[in-house]
């Protein structure tokens, strides 16, 4: 398929961008220790990610990907402030730019188009990552997933980078790995793209039904050549 008209490029981050689960993992394990919790292997903590640091942060709690209701709320705050200050000191010595991605991106904003991101990982961890990974000054708008009073998969930050940049929402396309992406994207009437190596929790991103579904992120370049 061929997106013609298109303007703006929202990116989702986690996933789709950057493979962070190993040092969400090491804050999640760490936070867990602190706790005198068990920790778990960095495949089951790749699973839980993809919702915000909260729900991360519950479903370590919970030890399971479904989170237990009856969690203590002053347990789950301590918790959240154990995992952020540690993660905040540890972005990116593990986390890596997935293949293609730099040059990719840097041909798409050549080619004139605005590059977005859209994650719902917590505001303050974008740019941080984005110099230690050296992809400054690629992206016109940033927002995290405590930016606004919604998060994906609500169209309100899709709806909310139209109105910002004055663009209309056919004039826009969303790339990501998760369900949430693809929802946020149906739910603004805003076509998408679908990339299977993210964090979807197992499931098979096409069941969610974006217009096109990509193994690698280069394909991206050539359906809007």
């Amino acid at each position: 398929m061929k997106f013609t008209s298109k303007e703006v490029i929202l990116f989702d981050l986690d996933g789709t961008l950057i493979d962070s689960a190993p040092d969400l993992s090491l804050a999640v394990n760490h936070m867990l220790s602190a706790l005198q919790r068990p920790t778990f292997e960095q495949d089951i903590i790749r699973s839980w990610v993809g919702n915000g640091a909260e729900v991360l942060v519950k479903r370590g709690l919970s030890g399971q990907d479904v989170i237990d209701e009856n969690i203590d709320p002053d347990l789950v705050e301590k918790s959240l402030q154990l995992f952020f200050n540690f993660y905040k000191k540890n972005l990116c010595v593990d986390t890596k730019l997935y293949p293609s991605v730099r040059a990719c991106l840097k041909i798409l904003k050549a080619k004139g188009y605005r590059l977005v991101i859209v994650t719902n990982k917590p505001f303050e961890f974008i740019e941080p990552i984005l110099e230690g990974l050296e992809l400054t000054g690629l992206f016109e708008m940033l927002l995290g997933g405590d930016s606004l009073e919604k998060r994906k998969p609500d169209a309100l930050p899709l709806l909310h980078v139209c109105e910002k940049l004055s663009v209309t929402v056919e004039q826009c396309l969303m790339v990501g790995d998760s369900k949430n992406d693809i929802l946020a994207a149906k739910a603004a009437k805003m076509e998408s793209i679908g990339l299977t190596y993210g964090y979807n929790y197992g499931e098979d991103i096409s069941r969610y039904n974006p217009e096109a579904v990509f193994d690698d992120f280069s394909d991206i370049v050539a359906t809007l050549s």
